[in-house]
């Protein structure tokens, strides 16, 4: 009865911490960014080129930003990936890890996309230094957890660092359907929804069919 309720409130806890932490430290750091220019509007003719240019660095802040909070919320999401493949290693399942490593491999390519479909509709190409940085967020948690995981195996720990991944992969989906709403129509949305959801159940069943 201990047990279980323990690992309720792990669950519970790392849900929290995944949705409520990354959405509080997202209204904090976009606080003072100002809002995308949607696609296809236009500055009126009448508007001075300064405006015009202020117009578009303010869009490019806004841009980066959410570029980052994506890179933020994919990280924490990865880091519980890691942290299971390290538990398979230290469990002794080493073709499990082998397995997920392959499986997690196989979606995270996609993760890239999410991180700089902000960035798309910049005039100016982003800089080598930011993508590098962002895909190190993103990417770089996979490797600490992998690390982490690989120590000791704890059910409890793994259970909370799987739901943190949960709430993190809620706060990113819908940052990214907020972003994407606002750039492309609502039937293309959908239609990139799908391919998404069907990709992310193809890998599913790679790892499944190793065992995991």
């Amino acid at each position: 009865m201990i047990d279980g309720a323990t690992d309720l409130l792990a669950m519970f806890g790392g849900l929290a911490l995944g949705l409520l932490g990354l959405t509080w430290y997202g209204c904090r750091y976009m606080s003072d960014t100002p809002q995308p220019i949607p696609a296809g509007s236009r500055v009126r003719s009448s508007s001075s080129g300064n405006q015009k240019r202020e117009l578009q660095l303010l869009q490019q802040v806004s841009s980066y930003r959410l570029s980052m909070m994506i890179a933020i919320g994919i990280g924490a999401h990865n880091l519980s990936e890691g942290l299971a493949i390290g538990q398979s290693y230290a469990s002794g399942s080493l073709g499990l890890a082998l397995m997920l490593i392959i499986g997690f491999a196989a979606h995270n390519a996609t993760e890239g996309f999410g991180i700089a479909a902000p960035l798309t509709g910049l005039s100016k190409r982003p800089s080598n230094r930011f993508i590098l940085l962002a895909g190190l967020i993103g990417g770089g948690p996979t490797f600490i957890g992998t690390l982490l995981g690989s120590l000791w195996a704890s059910p409890l720990a793994y259970i909370f660092f799987l739901s943190l991944a949960g709430g993190a992969l809620i706060y990113v989906t819908m940052l990214m359907y907020n972003s994407g709403r606002r750039q492309v129509t609502y039937d293309i949305l959908m239609l990139g929804i799908f391919v998404g959801l069907t990709a992310g159940f193809i890998s599913d069943l790679v790892v499944s069919l190793g065992g995991a």
